[in-house]
């Protein structure tokens, strides 16, 4: 004759029954969190952890190990695509995701996609053939949203960084872009300047126009004209082509620009190295500012003004979200938006050249 059960508690909590759902529900967290305390993950705090160990002890929850590793299935292995390698910025973005993937046992496969989709479609290709577990997607412009998708029948779980293709339901770590236009535009405006040009960018995508919707919103605010846009390729070339359109601009047509507010730090290099090659000074004879701050920007002579956005810490996050979407492929999309922050140099010509507090801070979920 069987024994009768005990029926002080549910089935669903009886030791070895629990989920992983029911846990989290009784520690007041995600079913992600619970799943990497269990793989003792450093992203959890020790308080957090502690708390997901006591309603494991409550409730009787047993780990099974072993099945865990075959659920999984996992190479511990994730690809990194950017559309440009040769941006430092990128540089440092990638050294970000690598402080977070080393910690947790993972690595990187990293390929440039050089902005052109049909690559980007082959790397994708090549990576699932070699399992990987995730991948952050810098898209290359003209990505469709169809990409996802496939992503999505793929298994693949994706993490959107600095680009957007869609936010429905989808996960993105990045950076206010269109708020660090807005600040460093508002600065130029207050320094005098009443004809500003934006300069560079020839590709269209969430950044270009975020960043475009900023300086076209503060410029709109303080009354003035914004229709001095100066599209090039985001070189220092390109960026130093860009003086002779600057300095010789039709007068006839409008007045010339007395600033120039650049995409970011790679055009206004090489805009001050064409400034240099004509016998001019940045911050003297015209006005310059970059985007981004690389650790170049500040040993530049002059030194250039421009709008930090912590490329190191966006690839921290982006790795971090994308390892929670690995653990719980099911759980809510979240959207990371890093704050951006005004630097002051010498380059735009104000006096002083000391940095500004951080200016605006958005995470949303």
């Amino acid at each position: 004759m069987a024994a009768p059960r005990n029926s002080s508690k549910p089935d669903s909590q009886r030791a070895g029954s629990v989920t992983l759902t029911e846990v989290a529900g009784h520690a007041g967290v995600s079913r992600s969190t619970v799943s990497l305390v269990l793989r003792g993950s450093p992203l959890v705090a020790a308080e957090t952890r502690e708390r997901v160990q006591a309603a494991m002890a409550a409730l009787g929850y047993i780990y099974n190990r072993g099945a865990a590793t075959l659920r999984a299935a996992r190479t511990q292995t994730i690809g990194l695509l950017v559309c440009e390698l040769n941006n430092p910025f990128y540089a440092e973005l990638t050294a970000g995701v690598d402080d977070v993937l080393d910690t947790e046992g993972f690595v990187a496969f990293i390929a440039n996609t050089a902005e052109q989709p049909e690559r980007q479609d082959r790397f994708l290709q090549r990576m699932r053939e070699h399992n990987v577990d995730g991948v952050i997607l810098c898209p290359a412009a003209g990505t469709q949203e169809d990409l996802l998708d496939r992503l999505d029948l793929w298994r693949l779980p994706c993490v959107q960084a600095l680009r957007i293709i869609s936010d429905q339901g989808r996960d993105y770590a990045g950076v206010d872009y269109q708020a660090g236009m807005e600040t460093v535009t508002d600065h130029l405006v207050s320094l005098g300047h009443r004809r500003i040009a934006f300069v560079g960018g020839t590709l269209d995508h969430s950044a270009y126009a975020a960043r475009h919707a900023g300086f076209t919103a503060a410029m709109r605010r303080h009354g003035l004209a914004d229709d001095l846009v100066l599209r090039c390729p985001l070189t220092r070339r390109s960026g130093a082509e860009m003086a002779d359109h600057l300095l010789n601009w039709p007068q006839a047509r409008t007045a010339a620009p007395t600033a120039a507010l650049c995409y970011n730090d790679v055009v206004a290099l090489g805009l001050m190295l064409g400034l240099e090659a004509r016998g001019l000074r940045a911050g003297h004879d015209l006005a310059v500012t970059g985007f981004d701050d690389v650790p170049e920007a500040a040993l530049s002579r002059p030194a250039l003004t421009t709008v930090a956005t912590s490329a190191r810490q966006i690839g921290q996050e982006a790795a971090r979200l994308l390892l929670r979407r690995i653990a719980d492929p099911q759980g809510p999309p979240e959207r990371i938006i890093l704050p951006s922050r005004l630097v002051v140099r010498d380059s735009c010509g104000a006096p002083g050249g000391t940095p500004s507090p951080s200016l605006h801070h958005r995470d949303l979920s």
